[in-house]
């Protein structure tokens, strides 16, 4: 094999892994855009927020108007380490702006004779005598919210498709001290018990490590912060594949980018 080859597939290789260890996250240039309705979203994985590292791809990203309507953004570009969207919202009114879901690698954990390994075809069989950890493909969403002019719900409704932190407060009139409300759901059920981590990105040394964590009962989630700034939700959830799956699981990883104000 060429040399320049190994380099590509090393790269995708390491790509891949730094993908599934890294926080993905959609950041909007403003939560509150100005009367041409022109904004540009960065999408990423990151240690650090927001720090752009690998860059999200191989999804379709989705922008959903006032009204309901869905449509792609006007302009995508995929960099090597951020991916950069950028739309012209013509109505005024709150639109929810989305990744779309991207199914990454696979990963088929073991152990065997007191050691773990991964295994590099997830498809062939274990070895003799081992004994099988976990074994899943990632899938993961970032989103985020953006109003032009006064802010409308419509785009707040649920999807009810896949993992998702549906807003019951409106997430562009967020406050210190209030009570935010959300409920966290997969395919449109309410999960309960599930922790979701809340982190702050207030510079470059802010890191995708929780704050501090809030936990769903039925399906409810409250938040209440007592510092202003961006905020990024992470719900992680797991779920049985569809049949035909190479992996018997699926890991959900989904992001929220909220903006809280004084």
């Amino acid at each position: 094999m060429h040399a320049s080859k190994i380099m590509v597939l090393a790269a995708l290789i390491a790509s891949s892994s730094a993908a599934l260890a890294h926080t993905p996250y959609l950041q909007p240039t403003s939560f509150e855009v100005n009367r041409s309705g022109k904004v540009s979203f960065d999408a990423s994985f990151a240690e650090k927020f927001f720090v752009p590292e690998v860059a999200f791809n191989n999804s379709i990203f989705m922008i959903t108007d006032p009204s309901g309507k869905q449509v792609t953004p006007e302009f995508l570009s995929v960099l090597s380490v951020r991916t950069i969207a950028e739309h012209t919202l013509k109505d005024s009114g709150t639109y929810r702006v989305s990744t779309g879901n991207r199914l990454g690698k696979i990963f088929k954990v073991y152990k065997k004779d007191g050691e773990r390994h991964s295994a590099k075809d997830p498809k062939a069989p274990l070895p003799k005598g081992a004994k099988l950890l976990s074994f899943f493909q990632s899938n993961t969403k970032a989103e985020t919210y953006v109003t032009k002019g006064k802010p409308s719900k419509q785009a707040l409704n649920a999807t009810n498709n896949g993992l998702e932190l549906v807003m019951n407060t409106h997430p562009n009139e967020l406050f210190v001290g209030d009570e935010i409300s959300m409920n966290v759901q997969y395919d449109g059920t309410a999960i309960d018990d599930l922790t979701v981590d809340v982190m702050l990105a207030k510079d470059q040394f802010s890191t995708d490590k929780a704050a501090y964590q809030i936990t769903s009962d039925h399906g409810k989630l409250s938040l209440n912060v007592d510092q202003p700034g961006t905020y990024l939700l992470r719900a992680r959830h797991r779920t049985k594949a569809p049949e035909g799956s190479v992996a018997p699981v699926i890991s959900n990883t989904y992001t929220l980018t909220l903006e809280i104000i004084d």
